[in-house]
Order: structure tokens, then C-alpha cells, then sequence
């Protein structure tokens, strides 16, 4: 079973403002989405982040005593938490919603690379055009939105990317066979950055490395994502049928802006679960997996070798070469996805070895260092320059006039899965095989009887009792499209859940 999907925590900032209010203009820019007035809808009983996968509850996190500083530091405000949080979820399936102190994007559940990136891009249209929207009610542009991972008004952002996972799987050999993939996988999904920083230190100027995030992860294991972050996160919350289903919920990833970039981040994750669940993973279990996280990343150059806890030493290209020798013997011909993704991950790791010029417009972090040494040269710069920290900002900007990035796109530099109408229908609707798109169909033809909606139910009013769509085992495609043809027929929830009642007991 094949589901995953991107969550994107984007950095916003106010350029005619000295002193920038994240919570606030957070706020104001996902309600400059919505059309009419905000209603809130999500349902945050079923979240709770103090399940540890390893088989623990814990009694407190790190992150609750923020969001305990928080509350203090709010109180002034004229407005409760959750019409702080403004929680949308839109009719692509979507969720649009202020995280404290940024906006954050979660696209609907994906099935396919080519619906994930169609979604993840409708994400930025979203965000984007919100912050239009307020600009309009500013009356300039001044609201301005980064899709990365920097340090940014003393808070680092982030990118998680998920997966539906078997529970049958153990977890301890979920651990032992990700984690060094996951301290390579930076080679192929890194954003690239210019300079260093850590969660209590600011930021120091300095050369290159491949990845954004690595300098923030601080443990191997762990259910905080706020401090103390870790490689892989044990958070248990599956959003499913907890007997059958885990959720990876991965926190150590990039934002990325080029599409091959994101397709490689998430395609070659969802090849290692399959081998992991086949017991084909190959053996390389790290020493010191935290500090060869950050070796990695601070060695664009890609000579740096980490050591193994049987004392032999290898390199992060190795390292994926032999997952991808792994993934070819067990993956080749389950599906396109996986048989694209095994020869464009191979194609990649040799024009790492041979001729990065290649990757340009592919993989950001080989991008933007192009860029920025292109730069460098006309300007004679060195790593230094507080110019260049400026210029990797400016690469993640959203904002069609204003991003690097989406300039070399606009000229045709970077490669494409999704075309332009990809992305529109992706604005729209979820994808059609997945509870996303039922979760936005919800929206689309009943939102007047919505009462509340978590990510794997959908609450109705109407009648004595609430009427729900639980939806916590509906992943196969057939059913979840037979459950669609039924809420498109019903003239009213209650009708719908009747017959989809009817179709379930035979």
C-alpha cells in the first residue's frame, strides 16, 4: 500500500515592517485565503503527538512547554488558539493552517509521484496567491513567503515527509535499515544553504554545505520535533487503523523546490520501506549517525567518509549505491513509479560521481550552488558575503517575480513532471484514488454540514447524532472510488453514508 504526502512549513516575512510578527501575519495570510468568514472545522482531539513507536507513552514533551510559553506570551491577543490556527482544509483535500509562527501547507493523501508533486505545487500556488491577497489589503507588496528550512525569525521551518507504513513491520528493524539511508539521502534531496547554524546558536557565515536541515538534527530516535530533533521521528500517530497501520513521519528532510528533486526524496523513502518490508535492506549500521548527518552535508565536494559500527568507513554516494543495488534486485517491475525512480536514481548517483552540471535544474542543492558560484565569479565574491545568505533566501521565494528558482523555470532550466494543468486540477481536487480526494469532495459538496474533520474521518450534522465518514481503512483505490460515485449521487450526507453503510455490509 502505497501513500504518502508532504507537509511544508513556509517562512513569511513583512517587508515594510521593522519588527516582524510571525503569529499574526500567519494568521492573517491563511485567512486572506478564504473567500467568507472562518469557520473552524478541524478536530484536534485526534491528534496526540505522546505515543512513542518504540512502545511508550511519553509524559511530556519539549514542545509542550513552548506551546506553554506560548499561551503565556498570547494571552494579549484578542483571539482564542484555534482562531489563531485558522485551520483549513480545502477542496483538494488539503490543510492550510497557521502553525504558530508560520503558515503551513499538508497536501492530501498521494498515491502516485506525479499527484504528490502536482499537490506540492498547488501548495505554493496557495500560499502565494494568499499572500496576494494581503498584499491587496496592505496595499503593496510586502508580505513576502520562502519555501525553506533556515533559521527565520529565530525559528527553523520545516519539511516532513510521510508514509503509510505495515505495523507488521518491526520498528527496531524500521530504525536499523532507514537511518543510514537517511543520512545519505541529503546527496539527492538536499536544498542546499550557505553557511551553518544550530537550534541555540545563530547563524555563521561560511561556505556551502548540501543541506538545510542536517545542522538542526540532534538525535537518532525521537518523538520531539521542536527540540531536540531527530533523524527519525517515533511519533506513533497514525491517523489510521492503529492495528494494521504506522505513520513515518519524518522530519529531517529539505524543502524542495525543483520537482525531480522531491520525486527522488520520496520515491527512493518509499523503495526502502518496500525493501525493508521484504527484508532485503543491506546491512550498514552507522556509528554515529547525528555527526555523519552533518559530515555529509558540510562536504559538497562528496569525499567525506563516516564510519560503521563494524569500523569499516564509506562515503554518502556509496551508501546509496548500495540501497539502490538493494532496491533494484527487489523493486524492479512492481510499478512505473518504481521503475522510474531506480533509473533515475542510478542516473543521478553517477552524475554525482562523474558530472553534476548534469543535475542542474534537477536537485536543488547542486542548483543553487551553480547559481551562486556563477554569481561569485561576476561579482568576486567569497562564501562570506552576506550577499550570498541574501540571494539563498531569494531562491525559495514563492513569489513568481521575485524567486530564483521559479526564474529558471520560467526559462525552461529545470525539469518538469507536472505540467500546468496538472497543477490546476491539483488546485481543485484531491487525487482520486486516495482519501484525500474524498476529504476535499466533503468539502466541495456538503461544507455547510461538516462539524469537524480529522484526517481520517469526516463529521456530519444532521438527525439525533452526528453522522461520520470513517475512513481510517479506506486506502484501496476501487473503494475509495466507489465511495466518491457515492457522495457525487447523494443529494445530502445522510443519503451518502446510507448507501456507502449498504455497499460495506453487502
Amino acid at each position: 500500500m502505497h501513500l504518502f504526502g508532504i507537509e511544508t512549513e513556509y517562512g513569511i516575512t513583512r517587508e515594510d515592517l521593522d519588527a516582524v510578527d510571525p503569529v499574526e501575519e500567519s494568521m492573517e495570510l491563511v485567512r486572506a485565503h478564504l473567500p467568507g468568514k472562518f469557520e473552524r472545522r478541524w478536530d484536534y482531539r485526534g491528534e496526540d503527538p505522546h505515543e512513542d513507536a518504540r512502545g511508550f507513552r511519553v509524559s511530556g514533551l519539549q514542545q509542550d512547554k513552548e506551546e506553554d510559553d506560548f499561551v503565556k506570551v498570547d494571552a494579549h491577543r484578542p483571539f482564542s488558539f484555534h482562531e489563531m490556527k485558522s485551520d483549513l482544509v480545502l477542496p483538494n483535500g488539503a490543510r492550510f493552517y497557521n502553525d504558530h509562527t508560520h503558515p503551513e501547507y499538508s497536501t492530501p493523501e498521494c498515491r502516485t509521484l506525479k499527484d504528490l508533486l502536482a499537490h506540492d505545487r498547488a501548495g505554493e500556488r496557495i500560499v502565494q496567491r494568499a499572500a496576494d491577497r494581503r498584499n491587496q489589503q496592505l496595499g503593496g507588496a510586502h508580505v513576502q513567503l520562502y519555501k525553506n528550512n533556515t533559521d527565520f525569525h529565530g525559528h527553523s521551518y520545516g519539511c516532513h515527509d510521510n508514509y503509510l507504513v505495515s505495523r507488521s513491520l518491526p520498528f527496531a528493524q524500521l530504525v536499523s535499515g532507514l537511518l543510514p539511508f537517511l543520512v545519505s539521502r541529503q546527496l539527492v534531496a538536499g536544498a542546499g544553504k550557505v553557511g551553518m547554524e544550530a537550534q541555540e546558536s545563530g547563524f555563521v557565515p561560511g561556505p556551502f554545505q548540501i543541506s538545510q536541515r542536517a545542522d538542526f538534527m540532534e538525535a537518532e530516535l525521537g518523538v520531539d520535533t521542536m527540540h531536540n530533533r531527530p533523524i527519525l521521528n517515533t511519533r506513533d500517530e497514525p491517523h489510521a487503523d492503529r492495528t494494521k497501520y504506522r505513520r513515518l513521519h519524518l522530519i529531517l528532510g529539505d524543502a524542495n523546490m525543483c520537482e525531480y528533486a522531491t520525486a527522488l526524496k520520496v520515491g527512493t523513502t518509499r523503495l526502502v520501506l518496500d525493501m525493508l518490508q521484504r527484508g532485503e535492506a543491506p546491512s550498514l549500521e552507522l556509528e554515529q549517525p547525528v555527526a555523519a548527518i552533518k559530515q555529509l552535508s558540510r562536504d559538497p565536494d562528496l569525499k567525506t567518509t563516516v564510519r560503521l559500527k563494524d569500523g569499516r568507513t564509506i562515503s554518502g554516494l556509496a551508501i546509496q549505491e548500495e540501497y539502490w543495488n538493494a532496491a533494484s534486485r527487489c523493486c524492479a517491475g512492481s510499478d512505473p513509479d518504481a521503475d522510474w525512480v531506480l533509473r533515475e536514481w542510478q542516473e543521478t548517483l553517477c552524475a554525482l560521481r562523474q558530472d553534476r552540471t548534469q543535475l542542474v535544474g534537477k536537485l536543488d542543492w547542486v542548483t543553487k550552488q551553480w547559481l551562486l558560484e556563477t554569481f561569485m565569479r561576476e561579482e568576486r565574491l567569497a562564501w562570506e558575503d552576506p550577499w550570498l545568505a541574501s540571494l539563498d533566501l531569494e531562491y525559495h521565494n514563492v513569489n513568481p517575480d521575485r524567486g530564483l528558482f521559479l526564474g529558471l523555470e520560467a526559462e525552461g532550466k529545470t525539469w518538469r513532471m507536472t505540467s500546468e494543468r496538472d497543477i490546476a486540477q491539483a488546485l481543485v481536487a484531491g487525487p482520486s484514488d486516495t482519501r484525500g480526494g474524498l476529504r476535499g469532495l466533503c468539502v466541495r459538496r456538503f461544507p455547510e454540514q461538516i462539524t469537524g474533520m480529522q484526517w481520517e474521518r469526516v463529521q456530519f450534522s444532521g438527525g439525533l447524532r452526528a453522522r461520520t465518514l470513517e475512513m481510517g481503512d479506506l486506502f484501496e483505490p476501487d473503494a475509495v472510488q466507489a465511495c466518491a460515485a457515492l457522495l457525487e449521487a447523494a443529494a445530502s450526507p445522510a443519503d451518502a453514508l446510507a448507501a456507502w453503510s449498504r455497499r460495506k455490509d453487502g
